[in-house]
Formats: structure tokens, C-alpha cells, sequence
């Protein structure tokens, strides 16, 4: 089912300040039926994971550079893998998978169906950890609520709402989502336009 969206060049002058989008961020729950365009997500997954073409880093710091988040997008119209690189959209699956990630995954949290869009960070612990050992592990974390503050930010300047979900279990997750062995799911966030 490999399929490249290529994603519009994101813009890089937002419609708020940063300090801005730092006073009115809230986490936000009440989605309405309204999908995102694939301006808005792809301006989403350049916030949390983009890269200059060329560049070696990315949006995100990341311990080393070793960049163990790899970012999934799931949405009505299916499930896509975010290339940084190439700053795309690979078609994973064309399910809608966002109740049955609500309903088993995240432990019943409707909201979860309810976004938009719901992005989901999963690690391969491997790329940090052998170059840090254990301690790598808490670099990962630390990387992902990087990534996830970024979005967060990121959706404020888009007139949007999200939400940070941890409650999941992760070995559904990853079954829901076919995610290969290497990855496991770390954080998600559910996003949409909110009932204000």
C-alpha cells in the first residue's frame, strides 16, 4: 500500500508569537467533526520531527542526533509515516483505525476518535541507548516530550486544540497500528478544531 504524499513547504512565519501560543496552550478534549488539511498536518509533523533539506538536525533536539522517534499520523483516511528527510507522507494503511485505537489502546479515552488527527511517537531505544547505555532510555523520553511540546505549540498558531494522551497500552498500540517490533509507542496527541 506504499504511497508518498509529498507535503507542502511549511511556513515558517506563524500567525501568533511563541510567547503567545505559550500563554493560551491548553490541553483540549471537546473535537469537532472537522479533518485537517494536509497543509495543517503536514505544518504539524515539520514542528515535531522536520528537518532542512540538507541538514543533518532536525526541529526536535535530540541526544547525539540519534533521532530514535519515528512519527506515525493516523486520521480518517488512514495511517501515514512521516519522512523528515523528505519531509512526506508514506501511506501505511487506508483504515480508519482511530476508534479501535480509542476503544482497546487508549483505554476507552473517546476523545482519541473523536481528533482529527491523533500523531503518535513510537522509539527505537536502540539508536540512543548504544551510544549512552541505560541512560539512554531517559534521552528518548525526554526527546518525545520535546517533540510533543513543539506540536503543541504548533497547534496553537494553527487555531487548533490537542491534547497529550500517556494513558495506553503499548503492546496494543502497536498492534492496532502494525508498528514493526523495532518501535514502541511513547506518546500520542490527539488533535482537532475544539468546541470553543
Amino acid at each position: 500500500m506504499s504511497e508518498i504524499i509529498a507535503l507542502a513547504e511549511p511556513n515558517k512565519d506563524g500567525l501568533i508569537s511563541l510567547e503567545k501560543a505559550i500563554a493560551v496552550r491548553r490541553s483540549r478534549r471537546k473535537f469537532l467533526p472537522q479533518p485537517l488539511t494536509l497543509e495543517q498536518i503536514g505544518q504539524l509533523c515539520w514542528a515535531a520531527q522536520g528537518q532542512e533539506q540538507g541538514a543533518r538536525y532536525r526541529t526536535t533536539p535530540s541526544a547525539g542526533a540519534t533521532y530514535p522517534l519515528e512519527l506515525f499520523v493516523l486520521t480518517a483516511d488512514g495511517l501515514f509515516h512521516y519522512s523528515p528527510a523528505g519531509h512526506a507522507l508514506e501511506k501505511i494503511s487506508d483504515k480508519d483505525l482511530r476508534s479501535e485505537l480509542a476503544a482497546t489502546a487508549a483505554w476507552g479515552q473517546g476523545f482519541v476518535e473523536d481528533a482529527a488527527a491523533t500523531l503518535i511517537f513510537a522509539a527505537e531505544f536502540t539508536r540512543t541507548t548504544n551510544h549512552y547505555g541505560k541512560r539512554g532510555v531517559r534521552y528518548v523520553y525526554m526527546e518525545a516530550g520535546h517533540a510533543a511540546q513543539n506540536i503543541h505549540l504548533q497547534v496553537e498558531s494553527l487555531g487548533l486544540g490537542s491534547v497529550a494522551v500517556g494513558a495506553f497500552d503499548d503492546s496494543v498500540v502497536s498492534e492496532v497500528l502494525s508498528l514493526p517490533e523495532n518501535l514502541e509507542p511513547v506518546y500520542m496527541v490527539a488533535i482537532g478544531y475544539y468546541r470553543k
